[in-house]
């Protein structure tokens, strides 16, 4: 992942807006003007819910498709007609700056924003700002607005159920032919997700470590849901090598918390994961943040993924 983020408005929780495309379609040509519910998503984990909830009354594209990095989405001319066709847009406002503007300018009927169905929290980076790095700028590694809120709550299975049961009821508004069965699929979501929580919960409790490194502040929800510490190697760029007052520091965390592993996703390239971990004699591992589906994950769904964090996790943290 392309750690060059942008800075999210300040007006993250503004009015219920659009929603996120599922990645079973990107192709505008085979969205909108259908006998179904025509939902347009922003990114995987708003079109996995737009999906799981619509079931077979809806029909899902996603504007960013899979293996694309989600925050430098631009949308194309026929993405915004895209979005025009449809009955419902479903993204998470601040994320994909494009999509926020695109979104504003349609006269789409149901916008459904994801960022008004939760509580947005304050995680910082998750590790430190050093000396020639800028972890809270926007050329540094800084997914959060001035007033710090992370926006990456479908990785904490809690908050993404609140999320899934906003959408659900924003479904039976908009299509209320079907208000009945989005319910149902809904309530089954939050159940499978209650569920996931529950797996984690007792999966994370008894651990040699609390301590995980990470070369993406994409884990503050899930750090903070189990009781883990999220380390965030904020400001590096994908290619370049950490600084060896880094390493040294880095070196001394993994030995004072037990931290055996180095983190990357799949997304990204793994040199600096892999520097780090030669340099302070650790292990690396995929951590997957979940923003798209490809053939790298280790899953088809994200169910799937998140069951393999949570292996991945207790290799690292040494669980019992």
């Amino acid at each position: 992942m392309n750690v060059r983020r942008r800075l999210i408005p300040a007006a993250l929780a503004s009015a219920l807006g659009l929603g996120a495309l599922t990645a079973c379609s990107s192709d505008s040509a085979a969205s909108g003007n259908t006998d179904k519910f025509d939902v347009v998503a922003s990114f995987y984990p708003m079109a996995f819910l737009a999906e799981q909830i619509g079931g077979d009354h809806a029909h899902v594209t996603s504007l960013t498709e899979p293996g694309q990095e989600p925050h430098d989405l631009e949308i194309s001319t026929q993405q915004r007609a895209q979005l025009e066709e449809a009955d419902a847009a479903l993204y998470l406002k601040g994320l994909q700056p494009a999509v926020d503007e695109a979104v504003g300018q349609t006269g789409i009927k149901t916008k459904i924003d994801a960022a008004t169905l939760t509580h947005l929290e304050d995680h910082g980076t998750g590790g430190h700002t050093h000396e020639g790095e800028e972890g809270h700028s926007e050329e540094g590694h800084s997914e959060e607005d001035e007033h710090g809120r992370d926006p990456h709550v479908w990785l904490d299975p809690v908050k993404y159920a609140e999320i899934a049961q906003g959408v659900g009821k924003a479904f039976e508004k908009a299509d209320p032919d079907h208000a009945a069965d989005y319910k149902k699929n809904t309530a089954a979501l939050v159940k499978k997700l209650n569920g996931l929580n529950a797996d984690f919960e007792n999966g994370l409790k008894d651990t040699r470590s609390k301590v995980f490194f990470t070369n993406h502040a994409a884990f503050g929800y899930l750090a903070e849901r189990y009781g883990l510490t999220q380390e965030a190697i904020s400001g590096i760029e994908p290619d370049s090598e950490p600084s060896a007052a880094r390493v040294r520091e880095l070196q001394q965390e993994a030995k004072a918390d037990g931290v055996t592993t180095v983190f990357y996703e799949t997304l990204v390239s793994d040199k600096t994961a892999k520097t780090l971990a030669r340099d302070a004699n650790l292990r690396t591992d995929v951590l997957d943040p979940l923003e798209g589906i490809t053939d790298r994950s280790r899953g088809d769904d994200y169910f799937q993924v998140m069951e393999a964090n949570l292996k991945a996790l207790r290799k690292a943290l040494g669980a019992k």
